[in-house]
């Protein structure tokens, strides 16, 4: 399988470093590039691709704007966030409307290349240390309509399927969870997709942010 990546950035000296590493992966092939968000939409529809490196700070449309739009689309490719760690609550809005995670620019090229495969199997490219970073970002505004709502999204949830979700909150594998809660990992895998598929989510950085919201993260510290 060849991964299909777009590259979506304004600075074209970062597109043909990306298009360079990313060229040299015999599984991943660059179809396309552009300069802004505006134009997203039309090289999805012409391209297909697998994955997109989205800028944040562009002229025009900028990236999160483009990352809501695009994750609207059925079948949507996954996105990639590029971005520095001083855009915490920029990179939040884009996790929650459906990006796989983020990349820092000066992530050293074999790592960048690894997180394109990883987003592409459908991994979120966000260790837990950074999972949790961001998450106690969140600004203080808001904060108890956002666990008021978290709260009641969450009933949709039966017993298991919460203490699971808590678990991805965690930011444990499926291997962990299989081994805490004594299930298999085809099980935890397929509870892990029923509580998607309830929520109405794309990945599991949606749902710890979810569970974080509801504060029932606090009650496992």
């Amino acid at each position: 399988m060849t991964i299909r990546v777009l590259i979506v950035d304004d600075d074209p000296l970062l597109r043909a470093g990306l298009k360079l590493m990313l060229g040299g992966a015999p599984d991943i092939r660059v179809v396309g590039e552009a300069g802004d968000g505006g134009g997203v939409q039309s090289l999805i529809d012409k391209l297909s691709p697998d994955v997109v490196l989205m800028d944040i700070r562009m002229p025009g449309t900028d990236g999160l704007t483009a990352t809501e739009a695009v994750r609207r689309r059925p079948g949507a490719p996954e996105i990639v966030i590029l971005t520095t760690f001083d855009a915490d609550d920029h990179v939040l809005r884009a996790l929650r409307a459906g990006a796989a995670g983020f990349i820092l620019k000066d992530t050293p090229p074999a790592e960048i290349v690894e997180s394109v495969r990883r987003v592409a199997g459908g991994q979120p490219v966000l260790s837990p240390a950074v999972t949790k970073r961001l998450i106690t970002r969140v600004a203080a505004s808001g904060q108890d309509q956002r666990k008021a709502k978290a709260t009641v999204r969450l009933k949709d949830l039966n017993d298991r399927e919460r203490e699971i979700a808590v678990a991805v909150g965690e930011g444990k594998s499926n291997a962990e969870i299989s081994a805490t809660l004594y299930l298999s990992v085809p099980t935890v895998k397929t509870h892990v997709s029923r509580i998607l598929t309830k929520l109405d989510m794309n990945n599991r950085v949606q749902i710890a942010l979810l569970v974080h919201d509801a504060g029932l993260l606090d009650d496992t510290r």
